[in-house]
């Protein structure tokens, strides 16, 4: 794999990690378990996540009862990019 690509590559996949990491995180403040705020890698798993997100929450409508499709879009987005990127002669 070039170096180029492998470059992309770990990125996509840092997106995507830090998606999942921010929906468990969601999924942990819904159960009422201690995330905080000001702590460094929360805000820095959040802030990433986002970055890709809200441009989709503002695209797609939030479903009856408050499900958020977003990282469920995103991550689909992000996979497809990721086989383009794979077959890219660089």
């Amino acid at each position: 794999m070039f170096p180029v690509r492998m470059l992309v590559h770990y990125a996509i996949l840092a997106m995507m990690l830090a998606i999942i990491g921010s929906v468990i995180i969601s999924w942990l403040r819904v159960f009422r378990v201690h995330v905080p705020y000001g702590n460094p890698l929360v805000r820095a798993i959040e802030d990433t996540s986002e970055m890709m997100l809200r441009p989709i929450r503002r695209a797609v409508p939030t479903a009856g009862g408050g499900l958020d499709f977003a990282p469920f879009i995103a991550l689909i987005i992000l996979s497809i990019l990721q086989r383009i990127v794979a077959r890219l002669p660089f």
